[in-house]
């Protein structure tokens, strides 16, 4: 699959959580070769809470809603447009998802696994860095939020 679609949405993304990797072209194309595309029904659970994997999707089409099961009226945390990413926490932890990502209308997500992400350091340390930079940033933001508000983090 062609990454091109991903690239224009990550790098058009206008939100206080943007993922903002500073990758030129040639980056973006060896980054891609990290990452799997997956195409997702409207309604499909990205990520389940309480499930363990060591995973972020990066939502290239479509809209993703973030939801707590269990917690009161209003369980809502967010909704992802493309160019967003999700569960960037698996790829520092091993442990239980916090949250559900479900999609909302039918969407294109790439997805970079711990053990691809591991292999990237290992080949090509300087873009491994800047793509746990940018991860890192995104869930500096998403914590100030979630403080904030008092909901789980994602």
């Amino acid at each position: 699959m062609d990454i091109a679609e991903l690239v224009t949405a990550v790098q058009s993304l206008n939100a206080e959580d943007a993922f903002r990797p500073r990758l030129n072209h040639d980056q973006w194309r060896i980054f891609s070769q990290y990452l799997s595309h997956h195409e997702i029904r409207s309604g499909d659970l990205l990520i389940k809470q309480g499930d363990a994997d060591r995973a972020m999707y990066l939502l290239a089409r479509g809209a993703l809603q973030v939801f707590v099961t269990g917690a009161p009226a209003g369980s809502r945390i967010a909704i992802l447009r493309p160019g967003s990413i999700a569960g960037e926490l698996g790829l520092f932890v091993d442990g239980p998802r916090a949250a559900n990502v479900e999609a909302m209308t039918p969407c294109a997500v790439w997805a970079l696994r711990g053990p691809r992400l591991e292999e990237l350091g290992q080949r090509v340390p300087a873009l491994a860095l800047e793509i746990i930079r940018a991860a890192g940033a995104v869930m500096a933001v998403r914590l100030r939020a979630s403080l904030a508000k008092q909901a789980p983090f994602i």
